[in-house]
């Protein structure tokens, strides 16, 4: 739902206006009120963040989850996605607005992106996959719990459906995951989880 505004904002302006309470993201210069979290749209994220710690404890890795983080687009967009993983190193070396305003505008400092699918679906598969290829984030799932998703995006009949689009060349390549199969991530290859355990979060 894009609030009634009367001109396209810039980033900077979006951020100064931007409320403690809600969620909002800037989609090409509009405001954007996202769709409240339901129940299990939030467990998945949870299920999901205490699995990925347990795989950067586990391994030792030099990455981190942040509670709240946005990612900027050039001057107009900035999303802040379900679940983020940052590279700790890219991060402090990389991002001069971490540490005051928890923005992120480098793809390299970004190592995964989640986005769990809700009734506005279509920013998921269409516009923030391009911007997310665009700035070249290695790897971004799309879970897509309730089969929401177009069919030209998840198959036909319509499954739940777990969406891993990583970068080759500049551009990504999908794979689909259903059912009992294991869910395949080149940030984690370790990570044992089939699609189910994950719209289960169990």
């Amino acid at each position: 739902m894009t609030q009634a505004i009367p001109k396209l904002i810039t980033f900077d302006d979006f951020l100064e206006w931007k409320p403690e309470n809600g969620r909002y993201e800037l989609h090409k210069g509009a405001i954007a009120e996202m769709p409240n979290p339901t129940g299990k749209h939030s467990e998945i994220s949870g299920f999901l963040i205490a699995e990925f710690n347990f795989q950067i404890r586990r391994s030792q890795l030099p990455y981190f989850i942040p509670k709240e983080c946005t990612i900027k687009f050039g001057d107009r967009s900035g999303y802040d996605p379900d679940v983020i993983v940052l590279d700790k190193q890219a991060v402090t070396a990389n991002e001069s607005r971490w540490e005051k305003e928890s923005v992120i505008s480098r793809g390299n400092s970004v190592k995964l992106v989640v986005e769990v699918v809700s009734t506005n679906w279509g920013d998921d598969y269409a516009h923030k996959m391009i911007d997310y290829e665009a700035l070249g984030i290695p790897e971004y799932w799309i879970v897509d719990y309730l089969s929401l998703g177009g069919s030209r995006y998840i198959g036909s009949p319509k499954q739940p459906t777990l969406s891993v689009y990583q970068l080759v060349d500049n551009e990504y390549q999908i794979k689909l995951f259903r059912e009992n199969e294991r869910v395949e991530s080149l940030v984690f290859p370790e990570l044992n989880l089939t699609a189910k355990q994950i719209f289960n979060a169990e």
